[in-house]
């Protein structure tokens, strides 16, 4: 009887003490390097899209050119919330692929719609700094967040549910501060959608709310040690 060789690939470092299912996992989809390097891009990319409505027209007269520095503040301040948002949830999503060992389908789609909603950020950003006078704008813009968020909760629950992905054991006290911190992000954002179409525009300033809230967040995840 002719013996088949094994494949190569079960012999690979990554495959070395895998349980079966890391080793299919490693198999189809490799680790996460590949999603890593194309998260990276991604959200280098839509940093970059924020700042180019952040303009002044050629050829102003001193006058246009003043009212156009005047219209710049609720650009700039656009640009200023859309960046911190992207950064924070860059970080987070990082060191949750990071320690990753595999990466398997649903982890994947999982990840491709949260990059999905980072790259689609800044169009609400721009209808946030050119017509924030409007609930639809602001509505548009708290719904993406949510969004984001809920995605960034629903790749922690993937990663719970399937250890195997995982380089080393995670410490469930840790997964709940992280999705007690995306969470507060989502709620906030997902309560401002109804309060905007009650009050108007000025329910953009139930998002400071966030500040105490990502405090006592941020306290709890250091606390567990992934802050």
């Amino acid at each position: 009887m002719t013996e088949v060789p094994d494949s190569p690939q079960r012999h690979s470092p990554q495959h070395r003490g895998a349980p079966p299912e890391t080793a299919r996992a490693l198999d189809r989809y490799g680790g996460p390097a590949r999603l890593l390097a194309l998260s990276d891009g991604v959200f280098a990319i839509a940093m970059t899209l924020l700042v180019l409505d952040i303009t002044v027209p050629p050829g102003l007269d001193p006058a246009a050119f003043r009212d156009a520095l005047r219209d710049l503040p609720p650009k700039l301040g656009a640009y200023a919330l859309s960046f911190a948002i992207i950064a924070a949830f860059w970080r987070d999503h990082n060191r949750h692929l990071r320690h990753l060992r595999a990466v398997d389908g649903v982890l994947m789609h999982v990840t491709l719609l949260g990059l999905g909603l980072i790259a689609l950020l800044p169009f609400p950003t721009t209808l946030l700094s050119e017509y924030g006078g409007r609930p639809q704008s602001v509505a548009f813009y708290a719904a993406a967040v949510a969004a984001m968020d809920g995605t960034q909760i629903a790749l922690l629950v993937v990663r719970l549910r399937r250890p195997w992905l995982n380089a080393v054991p995670l410490d469930p006290r840790a997964v709940r501060a992280d999705i007690a911190d995306a969470a507060a992000t989502a709620v906030v954002f997902t309560a401002s959608i109804p309060l905007t179409y009650a009050i108007g525009p000025q329910a953009i300033w139930s998002w400071v709310l966030l500040l105490p809230l990502k405090f006592f967040t941020g306290r709890r995840q250091r606390a567990a040690g992934t802050g």
